[in-house]
């Protein structure tokens, strides 16, 4: 499945403006883009939504904190998107979001992503 490196519309916040500060965004954008569309499945409007709100933000985090333990970017932003499908859905976000109990952390947020934009259409 190829991916469209769509732009970001949030350049203040969320993903740009967080990594912003620890690496050429115009450069971890679209590597991002591309790695976590090919970890969750989900298409490239899912993945600029999630990576443009609080939870785009919270991943840069764990970006940066990779380049912080002496990662290269690719690599940095591999073991996040590792990290992140490796945690699991719980019972309190489930019950708050509608992502199933069990799924994969970076999968269920990109998805619901994807559902919201879909019910927004």
């Amino acid at each position: 499945m190829a991916t469209a490196t769509l732009p970001t519309a949030n350049t203040a916040w969320g993903f740009w403006g967080t990594i912003r500060h620890d690496a050429d965004p115009e450069r971890a954008w679209p590597l991002t883009m591309t790695a976590i569309a090919a970890a969750t499945g989900c298409p490239d409007h899912a993945v600029r939504d999630f990576l443009d709100s609080r939870h785009g933000r919270h991943f840069a985090d764990d970006v940066a904190n990779g380049l912080f333990a002496g990662l290269a970017l690719e690599p940095a932003i591999d073991a996040a998107v590792a990290r992140w499908m490796g945690w699991t859905i719980g019972r309190q976000t489930a019950r708050e979001t509608g992502i199933p109990k069990g799924l994969s952390y970076l999968t269920g947020f990109v998805a619901h992503f994807e559902i919201l934009a879909e019910t927004a259409a």
